[in-house]
């Protein structure tokens, strides 16, 4: 399993449009994609409620993981979604 530590740069974290954008990507892959606090319980990060109740806030860590061919480049996709905060800083 194929598994990633990523600090969160969004201003409003993992929350809103930068969650619907990480739920989307994730749910592209065909295997299980899993997200959590870095302490904390995986949850399913192909579900927009699941992924919301981190309640994931700005420069908390997250850990991404996935099983299956291609975990790596979708894991990349992944964090770059939650470490770039963007030009407006969502």
């Amino acid at each position: 399993m194929a598994e990633r530590r990523v600090r969160v740069s969004s201003k409003v974290g993992l929350h809103a449009r930068p969650a619907a954008l990480f739920v989307q990507a994730a749910t592209k892959a065909p295997y299980d994609v899993r997200v959590a606090k870095a302490d904390g319980e995986p949850v399913n990060a192909k579900s927009i409620l699941s992924v919301l109740a981190l309640d994931v806030r700005n420069e908390e860590e997250i850990v991404i993981s996935a099983e299956g061919d291609g975990a790596d480049t979708l894991l990349d996709e992944l964090e770059a979604l939650v470490s770039d905060p963007g030009p407006d800083g969502a």
